[in-house]
This record gives C-alpha cells, structure tokens and sequence, in this order.
C-alpha cells in the first residue's frame, strides 16, 4: 500500500497519482480521437452533406464535399492526436515509446529490435482500428442485411 504522497514507480519514472491519472486520460483521449478519426468523421460528413443536399439527383458537388471534408478533418484529428501523444510523453516523463513488438515486425531471424519505437499512440492506433473493422464486420453481417 502506497503512503500518501509517495510517488510510485512506472518505467523507472516517478509518478504522483495526479499524473498517472493525467497519462490515463490522455490515453482514453486518444483512443477516442482515434475512434472519431476511423468512424465518427466519415459519418459525420455523410450526415453533414445528406442534410444539405436537397434534391435526389446526384450530383459532383456534395460528393466532393464529403472528400475534401473528410480529408481535412482527418488531417487537422492526425495533428490533434500527435499533441496528446506528446502531451503524454510530457506527462509521463518518457519520450512517448511503449516496449511492444508487433509480430509483424518481428524477424524470422529472432533478431530482439524492429528499429523503430513503438509509440502509445501506435498501439492505441491499432486497437481502435481492429475495434472499428469488428464493429463494421458485426454491422454489415448481421444488423444491415447482408445480401448472404
């Protein structure tokens, strides 16, 4: 049981409990900003432009309204996630690195480095990814009626 006011230990860094709590919303936040960027954005935009467009005829404007802004807003999410990771790094203390060897970085040599650090926002990346495609998978499986 840790005294009050003890710092612990994360990483050889020192951690009060208000910067470990700082480093785990950082964290949610990130994966939430993930989640926007893979999902909520491109909804986002296709709800935006439906309400705009009036007329049933297609035509080139809404879709490249929905292009550019998706691109955009994806660009502006990337810039806003690479402030919380280097808010985390701040926070932490650390460079912003995690210890995860991917196993598809992994040599079939054994060699022990891919050379690149592995940083939370790469791992939280990845998680939110294979979150959106299972959530797409069970949407489009079961609850849109696939066409099988």
């Amino acid at each position: 049981m840790e005294r009050p006011g003890a710092a612990a230990i994360l990483d050889g860094v020192p951690q009060t409990s208000g910067k470990r709590l700082a480093a785990i919303g950082l964290i949610v936040l990130m994966a939430l900003g993930s989640l926007m960027l893979w999902v909520g954005i491109p909804v986002g935009w296709l709800y935006v432009v439906s309400h705009l467009q009036k007329s049933t005829q297609p035509s080139m404007g809404p879709y490249l309204l929905v292009l550019a802004g998706i691109i955009a807003s994806m660009i502006v999410m990337a810039k806003v996630l690479s402030r919380l990771n280097r808010a985390y790094a701040r926070v932490t203390g650390t460079d912003g690195s995690a210890r995860v060897q991917m196993p598809w970085l992994r040599s079939m040599r054994g060699e022990r480095s891919s050379g690149r650090p592995t940083s939370v926002l790469d791992v939280v990346m990845i998680a939110t990814v294979a979150v959106a495609a299972t959530a797409f998978g069970l949407w489009f499986f079961l609850l849109a009626g696939a066409p099988f």
